[in-house]
């Protein structure tokens, strides 16, 4: 017997379910907006996304609706997605198939750091070290991220060395290879973005780290064996007692 579409890809939408109850704890959530995408399809055009005007701490591994990035009458089915992250991840995942998992939030550290005059994120510590080179400043929000000024967004991340989009005057968007990979880094953007504004905070002056050794220790972090996987796993173990209904 064939599987109803709400079945297929079950151990990445419980992964995805698991990853949005986290972020609703961690209070990185925008009631029922913001948005995670995942990818099930070879060429990266079908992917997982939360429902419209569901809030993060309600999603269910069975609650996410499959879309196809190629399907330009998505907006007008009864389940559609919310038209922000269907321009955002749908433009996302037509543009960029290494961008496997995506997740967006208006998280209030990454959202201090994108409002800045300067939205850079130095290195100055292990954590943040975590995104040296490897994360892009949006310079000219244009508004909300439908689907052209969406498009103008993802080119940004067209180099897969780049996993992190701040997004100037909005938010982030983080993306992965996997659910685990792209949750884990979105958490640690987070702390290290928070790192930096009470650094700043101090008015003290920086100790920033020299490039090498910035440089070295984000390729340590890139090749450091199971941490991402090991942080879902641990998430998705306490889920399973106090909030089992995530992977119905």
């Amino acid at each position: 017997m064939n599987s109803l579409p709400h079945q297929m890809h079950w151990t990445e939408r419980c992964d995805m379910a698991a990853a949005f109850r986290w972020t609703a704890r961690l209070n990185m959530h925008e009631a029922v907006a913001n948005h995670f995408s995942l990818s099930v399809s070879e060429d990266g055009s079908r992917f997982l996304i939360n429902p419209a005007g569901r809030h993060f701490s309600r999603i269910t591994a069975s609650s996410l609706i499959e879309n196809d990035a190629h399907d330009p009458t998505t907006l007008q089915r009864p389940d559609a997605p919310d038209p922000t992250a269907w321009g955002l991840h749908g433009s996302l995942h037509r543009a960029c198939p290494h961008a496997v998992c995506a997740m967006h939030v208006h998280s209030i550290h990454a959202t201090v750091l994108a409002s800045l005059a300067d939205s850079r994120l130095p290195a100055i510590d292990q954590t943040t070290a975590m995104f040296h080179n490897r994360s892009v400043v949006d310079e000219h929000y244009g508004g909300m991220a439908f689907e052209d000024e969406a498009a103008r967004c993802v080119s940004l991340l067209s180099d897969p060395k780049i996993t992190t989009l701040i997004m100037g005057n909005h938010g982030v968007l983080v993306i992965g290879r996997t659910v685990a990979e792209t949750f884990n880094r979105l958490y640690y953007f987070e702390r290290a973005a928070e790192t930096y504004i009470r650094a700043l905070q101090t008015g003290r002056p920086l100790r920033l780290l020299p490039e090498a050794i910035a440089e070295k220790t984000a390729r340590e972090w890139d090749s450091y064996p199971g941490f991402a996987d090991d942080h879902l796993r641990e998430i998705r173990a306490i889920l399973e007692v106090e909030a089992p209904d995530y992977a119905q």
